[in-house]
């Protein structure tokens, strides 16, 4: 596998990022960051001053997407000018420090769980199955602690060898993307050496990641309806980008259901 374009035959392994390409859970992580950025924005600076509202959609994929919770919650405010002090990971949900700035967060994505739910994308669940059934073996990488229990309430875990989330990242001591640590970790379980393995991505530092990494292709996926992310993800590294998982298993791979 050369890195620079797909073959007709299925790779000797994939790994693919959670949120934004199996499950379709990056909107709620979006909107629970804006609950947690926005109010602390109104805590810091009286009236909102000069800063505006966080935006969910640019904002999201530039500094939180892909990222373990504190790393995208001081990019966030370091963007801002906002220099708080680290505090501690058992930090009560604020805004004095980062932690707990990335504890409010955590407490608006579990309230978003217990209301709406998270479900997989309609592809996922057949691009796997046909991986599956050439024998790929497939990884699931996030940087969230709630990867491995979405992913089973969905069904897809009994389509992956393995499962890499931010409680094994903590376990461990893996740093967060754009480090490649998560991804090298889960294609070493995998027991393939990143120049053989094929890694998915919808995320700029996920994409990024993966180039560091050396893996053999890196895949961003650009779900959009106007496909505004793709050159995005071009610019970070990525060497080809695709609509869904389907287009990237049956059409590139030749892979059969």
């Amino acid at each position: 596998m050369n890195g620079r374009g797909t073959g007709s035959q299925p790779p000797r392994g994939v790994v693919l990022d959670t949120d934004g390409v199996l499950l379709d859970s990056a909107v709620v992580h979006a909107a629970a960051w804006k609950v947690a950025f926005d109010a602390c924005l109104g805590e810091l600076v009286p009236d909102n001053g000069t800063q505006p509202p966080f935006d969910a959609e640019v904002e999201y994929r530039r500094f939180v997407d892909g990222r373990s919770r504190y790393d995208g919650a001081r990019a966030f405010l370091s963007a801002r000018g906002f220099r708080l002090p680290p505090g501690e990971p058992d930090d009560a949900p604020g805004c004095g420090t980062v932690w707990a700035v990335a504890a409010r967060k955590e407490q608006a994505f579990r309230s978003a769980l217990r209301g709406e739910g998270v479900v997989a994308f309609a592809d996922a669940a057949s691009a796997l199955a046909a991986l599956h059934a050439d024998r790929v073996p497939c990884a699931a990488v996030s940087a969230s602690r709630h990867a491995r229990a979405l992913l089973s309430a969905a069904g897809l875990d009994r389509l992956l060898d393995v499962v890499v989330d931010g409680d094994d990242a903590a376990r461990l001591g893996l740093a967060g993307k754009p480090d490649p640590a998560l991804f090298l970790h889960a294609a070493g379980l995998l027991g393939t050496r990143p120049q053989d393995t094929v890694l998915v991505e919808d995320a700029l530092a996920g994409v990024a990641a993966a180039r560091r990494g050396h893996f053999g292709l890196v895949v961003g996926l650009d779900r959009t309806p106007d496909r505004r992310n793709t050159r995005r993800l071009r610019e970070e590294g990525a060497d080809t980008v695709v609509p869904d998982l389907t287009f990237l298993v049956e059409r590139e791979w030749g892979a059969e259901e």
